[in-house]
């Protein structure tokens, strides 16, 4: 069963076409992988499905409702929605719990007393239950990345969607933030990430799409897109990917 579907998804800035007629469908508890080079689309594309960026023409659907246009509620839609960005973005004069209970306190109306319940549990999850009093500035890049993470699935998202989240992390720190993802694969919740971790892709997604220029170039699953890509442009970014050390 479709749970997010785009539909001719065209968005530019000013002259410059950035998206040109993305069409996607994912299923419920389905894992898909953005691939591509820089200046591809896949940031912009998932900034798109959370409405942090108007699109110009085509339509957005979560769960058969559209979340694009006019009248749209965003609290509504960010509820179920959530995203996780590269740099991090947490706020740097809130504390770690307080960064991870504002949005259920201030958007999902959850009171204070069950969403620091909640928060506690799942910095426990993740290792960083000690680090609820800190500040982001006491944290290092993996734990603050971790806990952006855990700040989005607060929110009990029903689709994450993960911006290059290891792109700013040195390489040590990499492996703890993609077990979170992995462990978050297996629980069946619904994700689109863009990355350029290729080995983790190959290992999670349930379909990878190759973007380029705007367009989803090609698509298949893991094993189809990366041992035996159909597309020219695929093979030729897979190889540099590669040839980079990030197989």
């Amino acid at each position: 069963m479709t749970f997010l579907q785009i539909r001719d998804l065209h968005k530019s800035y000013g002259d410059m076409p950035i998206l040109k007629g993305v069409s996607l469908e994912v299923a419920k508890h389905e894992v898909v992988c953005l691939i591509g080079a820089s200046g591809s689309g896949k940031s912009t594309l998932l900034r798109c499905i959370n409405a942090l960026e108007p699109i110009n023409s085509g339509e957005i659907l979560v769960d058969g409702d559209q979340v694009t246009g006019r009248g749209v509620d965003l609290n509504a839609l960010r509820r179920n929605v959530g995203i996780v960005f590269q740099s991090y973005n947490l706020f740097p004069h809130m504390s770690v719990l307080r960064n991870i209970t504002l949005a259920p306190t201030m958007v999902g109306g959850v009171s204070k007393a069950a969403a620091e319940e909640r928060a506690l549990e799942l910095l426990e999850k993740i290792g960083l239950k000690n680090k609820a009093g800190s500040f982001p500035d006491a944290l290092s890049g993996g734990q603050q990345q971790r806990v952006a993470i855990v700040r989005a699935m607060a929110m009990d998202p029903q689709v994450l969607l993960l911006d290059e989240i290891t792109a700013a992390l040195d390489p040590e720190l990499v492996g703890d933030v993609l077990e979170i993802i992995r462990e978050l694969a297996v629980s069946g919740l619904t994700m689109l990430l863009a990355t350029h971790e290729m080995a983790f892709a190959k290992d999670v997604a349930s379909q990878v799409c190759f973007l380029h220029q705007g367009k989803i170039l090609e698509r298949g699953t893991a094993q189809q897109i990366f041992e035996d890509p159909q597309e020219e442009r695929t093979r030729q970014f897979l190889s540099r990917v590669v040839k980079a050390g990030r197989p």
